[in-house]
């Protein structure tokens, strides 16, 4: 089905942002997200918290997205809303608001895969940004997921690698509070990082048969690590911050990149993907730029603003799945856990 006035207006609520985006066709008009401070006093997610945000967000932010891309929502063709995965709660405030709206306005509802659409991105239309071509393989990266995936087509992708226990967003995060430093702490070992020599440390990298990641471990090496190091200097966090930061993210990256090399030598795919928060850390984006050149690698990266969750992406699979008329009825449920 081809349209070339295709309005979609998506909501994303999986976990702590309430986002709300309108794109015409694949090109985003909209994309409005509000964060929600109050975990930051926790350290962490609240979940109860989160939906109660939730409530008091999405009417504001859909009302600003549908004002900002000046669209009347009478012209919308179909509303797209993550079904998960995703805080239950979370999850429920965007289905039932989704529900709502296109039955008020009778049009269709699409429910979306959250982790699809971190991969999807990439299919926004944005000027100076390069889609990827079937097949290519995603590493979605994020506080919840660490995934390769081999993408064959738009609804056609296959884990084929994924972490074990915690995710890599998890261990930037802990390995963040284990220093000290307040929630969310992955961006702040992305910015220490940047100051120090990521040779000064050496942390031993998890053995994991296969693609599949292990990020528990080196959580536990590195909290055993600052302990003994504290009860030697307790000054030593202070002394050495951009040093251990830098440590550790060399790390994390170098557990990445050794799975994506494993993936490209069984695959024959070197076209390389990436999506998820944690694809917005710069020694990631880094290294992946770099191995263009030293690997033969094709290496996309998405706009920063559709890295983290944000409803932009989920409106691309909308669209997607508008134009193949893979619809739903008001009878979807949210999914915590959902099937790839």
């Amino acid at each position: 089905m081809q349209n070339s006035e295709v309005f979609i207006l998506a909501i994303e609520s999986s976990c702590d942002d309430t986002a709300a985006a309108v794109l015409h066709n694949d090109k985003v008009l909209s994309n409005i997200v509000a964060n929600q401070l109050i975990h930051q006093q926790y350290g962490g997610v609240v979940p109860e918290l989160a939906s109660r945000a939730h409530q008091q967000n999405i009417i504001p932010v859909v009302d600003a997205a549908l004002k900002k891309a000046n669209i009347h929502k009478k012209q919308l063709s179909a509303i797209a809303f993550t079904q998960g995965p995703g805080l239950m709660g979370s999850l429920l405030v965007g289905s039932s608001f989704a529900k709502s709206l296109s039955i008020a306005l009778q049009i269709p509802l699409i429910a979306v895969n959250h982790m699809q659409a971190h991969i999807l991105a990439h299919f926004i239309t944005e000027e100076g940004f390069d889609k990827p071509t079937f097949p290519f393989l995603a590493l979605t990266i994020s506080g919840g997921h660490t995934q390769i995936v081999k993408v064959n087509d738009f609804f056609d992708m296959k884990i084929i690698g994924e972490t074990t226990d915690d995710a890599v967003g998890e261990a930037f995060d802990k390995s963040a509070k284990i220093l000290g430093l307040p929630y969310p702490g992955g961006p702040l070992v992305d910015k220490y990082a940047q100051l120090g020599n990521q040779k000064a440390f050496a942390f031993t990298k998890p053995k994991v048969p296969g693609l599949d990641f292990s990020f528990s471990g080196l959580k536990t090496a590195i909290l055993y690590f600052i302990q003994k190091k504290k009860l030697e200097n307790p000054n030593f966090i202070d002394e050495n911050l951009n040093d251990i930061c830098a440590s550790i993210q060399a790390t994390i990256i170098e557990i990445l990149m050794d799975k994506l090399k494993l993936a490209v030598k069984e695959t024959g795919i070197n076209q390389i993907a990436i999506g998820g928060g944690v694809s917005a850390n710069s020694g990631i984006r880094k290294t992946l730029f770099e191995a263009e050149q030293k690997y033969g690698w094709k290496t996309y990266i998405p706009k920063f603003e559709y890295t983290t969750d944000n409803a932009a992406m989920i409106g691309i699979v909308g669209y997607q799945k508008f134009l193949s008329r893979n619809l739903e009825t008001s009878a979807v449920v949210s999914k915590a856990r959902i099937q790839f």
